[in-house]
């Protein structure tokens, strides 16, 4: 964790009747993250939620916000904490009888000291960024889901919020609304500069918006870390929920899970004795946020999983196995290869990816996000030799120091 926790539990026990919920959980949200909590359903996902926002207060243990218990906080500065969070809901909550400006506007009414015209400034304001300007006088079953999603949205962030919560928005969504959502989400996170805490099933695609995981396991938080870090995790949560949820590989483009390649690059070595040779080629798609600030979330993560798709494709027929490694990056083990036949395969690769893939990736592109005007990306591919005894994490690390570009692109969509 880079950043300073905004939110800390410390031994949090919650208790409903004779049923314990939480049992001494501790844990950290950092400030200006993206934080998702996974576990299963029933667990106590949308508890530790409630705990934040002080809808639920623990049998023991603290909370605290900036380092200072809420639970101790003065009225005063109750409200003050309260203002500056916001609680978005899975079925958006919007009120049917009033029109969207109207349901924007509700946070505001509390607000000591704002005048009619303040509260309309704020409202128009959030209205005009969150692109429902035409709308602000409709109701909502008179708008579109996304539209919904969108008004519920510009309702939470009105108050200029430092945390917002999102209580499973994508569930029961098809792929395309649900990382239509998640992109919503990243988009406004890094435009407002919030601290986002998201409760999801919706495992890998949350990863790609996510800093930091939280993992709620029996009432307890096993494990807090990067997406990245994740895939490495060593729990019988992983085998329960991860392979249940995902089956250990990437749902759209087939590609190995971080785990899974090292067990198979493991494997292989033990089969043979560790007597053999192979080579890693690393794949990356550089200067990703540049990437996002064109194409929007959804339409870079469509991209980067349409170069999954090549990548797995083209070196699965010589017997390469693939992984992503990174959000952006994808690793390869070529067995059995030698530097001049893996240069050989990669320079095929090349010529394909150029002549083909790239148009496929415009073409997916496009179908996301029709408004994107052009974007542009450079892939870069760097390859290592292995042999016995050396960490594979060694060899990946050596080919990310040699890559080059393979391919450049920029385009008119």
């Amino acid at each position: 964790m880079t950043n300073p926790p905004i939110i800390e539990f410390k031994n949090v026990t919650k208790r409903f009747g004779h049923r314990t919920i939480l049992d001494r959980v501790n844990l950290q949200i950092p400030e200006g993250d993206v934080t998702t909590i996974i576990g299963k359903s029933g667990e106590g996902k949308s508890v530790l939620l409630k705990h934040i926002i002080g809808l639920l207060k623990p049998e023991e243990g603290s909370i605290l916000y900036r380092g200072q218990p809420i639970e101790k906080m003065p009225r005063k500065n109750w409200n003050a904490y309260l203002s500056q969070v916001s609680y978005m809901f899975q079925n958006n909550a919007l009120f049917d009888s009033k029109t969207v400006y109207e349901n924007v506007a509700l946070p505001l009414i509390k607000f000591n000291g704002l005048t009619k015209k303040q509260i309309h400034a704020r409202v128009m304001a959030r209205i005009e960024q969150t692109e429902l300007t035409d709308v602000a006088h409709q109701y909502p079953s008179e708008l579109s889901g996304g539209m919904q999603k969108r008004t519920a949205l510009a309702r939470a962030l009105v108050t200029d919020p430092k945390i917002v919560l999102f209580d499973e928005l994508t569930t029961g969504q098809d792929p395309i609304r649900r990382n239509t959502i998640l992109g919503m989400i990243a988009e406004y996170k890094k435009k407002y500069g919030f601290t986002a805490v998201l409760i999801s099933h919706d495992i890998p695609d949350v990863f790609f918006i996510s800093d930091h995981i939280l993992a709620l396991y029996d009432k307890k938080i096993v494990f807090q870390g990067s997406p990245e870090a994740f895939e490495e995790f060593e729990h019988p949560f992983y085998d329960e929920i991860i392979n249940s949820l995902e089956d250990l590989q990437d749902e759209l483009t087939g590609l190995h899970s971080r785990r899974q390649f090292k067990v198979r690059y493991q494997t292989d070595l033990a089969r043979h004795n560790g007597h053999r040779h192979f080579i890693v080629v690393l794949f990356t798609l550089e200067d990703l946020d540049r990437i996002i600030d064109n194409l929007g979330h959804a339409a870079t993560q469509v991209s980067i999983r349409t170069m999954g798709e090549y990548i797995t494709r083209h070196f699965g027929l010589v017997g390469g196995f693939s992984a992503r490694r990174r959000i952006n990056q994808f690793s390869t083990v070529l067995p059995f290869s030698d530097l001049e036949e893996a240069e050989a395969i990669l320079a095929d690769f090349t010529r394909d990816f150029r002549e083909n893939g790239l148009i496929s990736i415009e073409n997916a592109a496009r179908e996301v996000n029709p408004a994107v005007r052009c974007f542009e990306f450079v892939v870069t591919a760097g390859l290592a030799r292995g042999g016995d005894n050396v960490e594979l994490d060694s060899i990946m690390e050596f080919a990310e120091f040699k890559k080059e570009p393979v391919a450049q692109f920029q385009c008119n969509i």
